[in-house]
């Protein structure tokens, strides 16, 4: 909606947004958070590294399209369907008993910085690196 969001803080409580600050656009991030259930939880996880090309370019180009490129970032909202299988053949309540979230919106934001290190854990319970100081902690 053309509304800078700086220095968002999101707490989740069973994977639902509960509480949401900012020190600019605040009032836009409630607002899309009403829109419905689902625009208060992740459609999108995305993780890149904090060397990509689009950081190295230095330009906020105020396009989510191209700065959620720039860093890794969550959305709320919408998930993509390309990463269900199948998903394009099921009925909503079935894309959502296998994790899909559905939403009217989708919105990135970017969490990405040299400073962010990324756990991932197996089924196992074991944990893996994957990045550390915003940087990818195997080769690519």
């Amino acid at each position: 909606n053309g509304v800078l969001v700086r220095g968002l803080e999101v707490r989740f409580e069973d994977g639902v947004a509960v509480e949401v600050r900012a020190e600019e656009g605040l009032e836009a991030v409630r607002a899309l958070l009403a829109t419905d259930e689902g625009a208060k939880r992740l459609g999108e996880v995305a993780l890149v590294p904090a060397d990509s090309g689009v950081r190295r370019a230095g330009v906020l180009f105020l396009n989510t399209l191209f700065d959620e490129n720039a860093a890794s970032h969550l959305a709320f909202g919408q998930a993509y369907s390309e990463n269900l299988k199948d998903a394009d053949r099921l009925a909503p309540e079935a894309r959502k008993a296998r994790g899909m979230n559905e939403s009217l919106v989708h919105q990135d934001w970017m969490i990405g910085s040299e400073e962010v290190d990324v756990l991932g854990v197996r089924e196992d319970g074991r944990e893996v690196v994957l990045m550390e100081r915003g940087r990818w902690a195997f080769a690519v």
